[in-house]
């Protein structure tokens, strides 16, 4: 069995989920005869360092620079914050290792260029953290779109409201500064709605146009480091912040398809109402993360009767199987993880792109930016093709 050395940068919240993930392949996917060996983790914090090598890794440094230059590591995560995604990655494709990216991949549009063109060039396998996909009802729902079960697809809506940042108290990070996150919702939020409506439709978002606000115009200094969304005590000094809470947009697809897109960060009430209904001529599919293992299904032909079924997800619904051995259960965010994991370790080994890419980061950053645009000029904006995309295979 192949054993691959990986190497997480950044030891938060998420580099947490992707060393869980990296672990758990090989139980979950013994045939795939490949398991991954967590050999270090770069993190300029030591509490963080020290935790790693608790969980399991054999060494952990500082500097990502050592990490890279580590021979015994084959795989890379990149798990720091925005604006050290682009530095990272094109250090990752210097170094010749395949890499693992949370998104958004860059603070724009064009380091997401860069690093997903970077790395084609490469050679390099690549994964983009956009696990929602790997979720078996949403796995479920695109094999309804394709097989045409639903129609002529005409429309869509998703949405993504959570209630992370809903205190006005909470803490100013990096997450509300231009210069280190981009855009705000948009790109933490958003990005994984355009994903979905990409993946699920299969076909690219060609244009758009949006509005955006920040409710929440300032936020105290925080007293330490957190942890992800993580509290941490506060000053009495305030900052502006400088980016987006919500984002309201219209969209076409290639296709022709109208889709709506809609995030908040800020709301009251909504935990992660993370939310994608597909509707055609023959039928429509809704799917809430705050319910996984149900999708809605109405399929006009299956009867004379309207309202929809509530699937329960199973085996042959994505890698359901994989995880739970009867209907009626769900798989979890830290699954999803594991199925990503998973996708990137063997389009490592095989060389076939299987996990959603540098290149869909890319075409979500694309679609990020023209959004952002948008709602500075109210115009449509055309969003700029990318490629090594996987949405569509």
């Amino acid at each position: 069995m192949p054993v691959l050395g990986a190497g997480v940068i950044a030891f938060g919240w998420m580099g947490r989920l992707h060393s869980r993930g990296y672990r758990s392949v090989a139980e979950r996917y013994p045939e795939l005869g490949v398991s991954a060996r967590l050999v270090s983790v770069a993190d300029l914090v030591e509490a963080n360092r020290a935790e790693a090598l608790t969980l399991g890794f054999e060494r952990a440094v500082a500097d990502y620079r050592d990490l890279l230059a580590d021979p015994e590591i084959d795989v890379v995560s990149i798990c720091a914050p925005n604006f050290l995604h682009h530095e990272i990655a094109m250090a990752a494709i210097s170094a010749g290792k395949p890499f693992w990216v949370e998104k958004p991949m860059g603070v724009n549009a064009a380091q997401s260029r860069e690093i997903a063109q970077a790395a084609a060039a490469a050679g390099l396998a690549t994964a983009a953290g956009f696990n929602y996909r790997h979720q078996p009802a949403v796995a479920h729902a695109r094999d309804l779109v394709r097989s045409g079960k639903l129609g002529r697809i005409t429309n869509a809506r998703v949405w993504l409201i959570a209630d992370y940042a809903s205190s006005p108290e909470g803490p100013f990070t990096w997450r509300y500064t231009r210069e280190q996150a981009g855009a705000g919702v948009v790109g933490d939020l958003l990005s994984h709605g355009i994903d979905l409506a990409q993946f699920v439709l299969g076909a690219r978002i060609g244009e758009v146009c949006a509005m955006t606000d920040t409710f929440i115009t300032t936020r105290p200094v925080p007293l330490g480091v957190g942890v992800g969304h993580s509290a941490v005590a506060v000053s009495e000094e305030r900052r502006e912040v400088q980016n987006e809470d919500y984002v309201a947009a219209l969209a076409r697809t290639e296709s022709g398809a109208l889709v709506t897109l809609e995030s908040s960060r800020v709301a009251v009430g909504p935990r992660a109402e993370y939310v994608i209904e597909v509707y055609g001529t023959q039928g429509s599919v809704r799917w809430n993360f705050e319910h996984p293992q149900h999708l809605q299904v109405l399929i006009a032909e299956d009867g004379s009767h309207r309202g929809y079924t509530s699937v329960m997800s199973e085996a042959g619904h994505g890698d359901y199987g994989r995880f739970q051995p009867g209907p009626g259960m769900h798989l979890s965010f830290d699954d999803s993880k594991v199925v990503e994991a998973r996708l990137f370790l063997e389009s490592v080994i095989t060389g076939r792109q299987l996990a959603p890419s540098a290149g869909d980061a890319w075409a979500a950053a694309e679609a990020d930016e023209a959004i952002v645009a948008s709602a500075t000029d109210r115009a449509w904006h055309a969003v700029a093709e990318a490629t090594g995309t996987t949405y569509a295979a």
